[in-house]
């Protein structure tokens, strides 16, 4: 049985949307109204349990490996997220997808905090201690924080709200997005300050103050390269500093991939945070997506990026064997990719029911023990949000750009490379081949996790990569405006002109 928060919240799900979504019908009979509810601690568990299922929404969640078909490395054959749109330049207001979506249920998420923090600060019940009080208040503002970066990151400028609201201010302007960061690092301190010391994996499923460190590193190294892809040293100190403390107090998952399967993942050293799932009745399409419809599928320039076993470039290496592309390859190619079918072992072969466009998809996430895959598989596989490798890879970056890549660099990425065998880099980097070598490592480490598309905005590298895409099905073309979404066009009618819609886009 897993160790986490259940997050069955039928009832209590309904309360927080119809706060959201019918704000005229201020007494719905078949939803809990708030006035009847905050009673007791038991309100309270039950309603932070919906403010973290804010976070199993596909785009936040499952749908991760379809983030990378935004960038090189896949191909979203169905359109997921409206994927195929973005890459091709066919982006506007009204595309919807993930432009619709991550705006849209950022702040159903953020209403459900905004809801819950207001009740906290009027619950006079003795059943809920100061220092609970204090978590409570940490758990949701970490989660507030997580989706305020996806807004601040995607669309940039965007109304910032920090209390529940009613007919007489629902229609809320855009801030600059400095200050959403101000916001978003706000919560995370207050996060820090006040959540649990555990590490993530001992917190019951619980954000830790680990966590909010983690995520707070990110949002730093996102927020350091600014508009021009030029880091600032004082942000990049603090994510240095953050992710030493957080290497200090988990350790790198014996195996690779036990940090995405169901079945290792509870205990998990590695993983500081993720998005919960549990059979039967909470479930998610892992397997489904990946591993019969192979919604994503890796792209042949995704799998030539993996480097041969003596480090070398695939191509170059004297290891390269073009008749079988996974023999002495970087082991978390066959970790992370299938070619054709999914093979783990005789007994567990599954042939996906869907064509295989690139003639690969995604292992990654696949859940052995579920084959075969269809529709009627029970995934519950969690979605690892934030974890060590990638704190690895942050502290790397960030150090190497403020000193250069002194030893604790190579040391890092020394370490992280171990753990599937392959060799540590050579001496005698500059800073810019440190840095050409830590985001390729990034690209290997972290493929189809959804964060191949925040670093390609965050160098500013945007268009040449993709523009120069060649090995996809489609044809790419990335253009400047691109780098801040359009806000969706529904909100901005519906907003009376109150919000004004992003520059580029009008």
């Amino acid at each position: 049985m897993k160790n986490r928060i259940i997050l069955t919240i039928i009832l209590i799900t309904s309360l927080f949307l119809g706060a959201c979504k019918k704000a005229l019908d201020l007494n719905p009979n078949d939803q809990i109204a708030t006035s009847t509810f905050y009673k007791t601690k038991a309100d309270f568990d039950a309603a932070l349990a919906a403010v973290y299922a804010s976070l199993q929404t596909e785009e936040f969640s499952y749908g991760m490996g379809f983030r990378d078909g935004f960038t090189d490395n896949g191909y979203n054959q169905f359109n997921s997220g409206a994927a195929k749109d973005f890459v091709q330049g066919n982006f506007n207001p009204t595309t919807g997808g993930y432009e619709t979506a991550i705006y849209n249920d950022s702040y159903v998420g953020i209403t459900r905090v905004n809801l819950f923090l207001q009740n906290l600060g009027n619950y006079k019940g003795s059943d809920i201690s100061d220092s609970q009080r204090k978590i409570y208040e940490g758990e949701v503002r970490f989660i507030r924080a997580f989706l305020y970066f996806q807004l601040y990151s995607i669309y940039g400028d965007v109304p910032l709200v920090t209390q529940p609201l009613d007919l007489s201010n629902q229609k809320q302007p855009k801030v600059p997005a400095a200050q959403v960061l101000a916001q978003i690092t706000a919560d995370l301190d207050y996060g820090i300050a006040n959540l649990s010391t555990n590490a993530y994996y001992a917190n019951g499923g619980h954000a830790a103050a680990s966590s909010a460190k983690a995520l707070k590193a990110r949002v730093l190294l996102f927020a350091a390269f600014g508009s021009t892809g030029t880091p600032d040293a004082t942000m990049l100190t603090q994510v240095r500093d953050l992710c030493l403390d957080l290497m200090g107090q988990y350790k790198l998952s014996t195996n690779f991939e036990d940090i995405f399967r169901d079945a290792t993942q509870k205990n998990n050293t590695e993983i500081m945070f993720s998005v919960n799932f549990l059979a039967p009745n909470n479930t998610a399409p892992w397997d489904m997506y990946y591993g019969d419809w192979d919604a994503c599928a890796p792209m042949q320039n995704m799998v030539d990026a993996y480097e041969c076993t003596d480090g070398q470039p695939y191509g170059t290496s004297p290891l390269t064997d073009t008749k079988n592309q996974f023999k002495n390859r970087d082991p978390r190619l066959a970790k992370t990719v299938y070619a054709d079918s999914v093979y783990f072992g005789p007994g567990k072969v599954h042939h996906p029911s869907n064509l295989r466009p690139t003639g690969y998809g995604i292992i990654k996430f696949l859940e052995p023990n579920n084959i075969p895959y269809g529709f009627s598989t029970l995934s519950q596989q969690d979605a690892v949000i934030l974890r060590l490798g990638e704190v690895m890879l942050m502290y790397a970056e960030a150090q190497n750009e403020i000193s250069g890549p002194d030893a604790t660099v190579y040391k890092a990425m020394a370490d992280l490379r171990a753990r599937v065998n392959m060799p540590a880099y050579p001496a005698g980097y500059t800073k810019d081949q440190m840095r050409a070598r830590i985001r390729h490592e990034r690209r290997v480490e972290l493929a189809f996790e959804g964060l191949r598309h925040y670093d390609l905005l965050r160098w500013h590298i945007a268009g040449p990569v993709l523009n120069a895409v060649v090995s996809s099905l489609i044809n790419y073309h990335f253009e400047d405006k691109f780098y801040h979404w359009p806000l969706p066009q529904t909100e901005i009618d519906k907003s009376g002109g109150v919000l004004i819609q992003n520059p580029d886009y009008k």
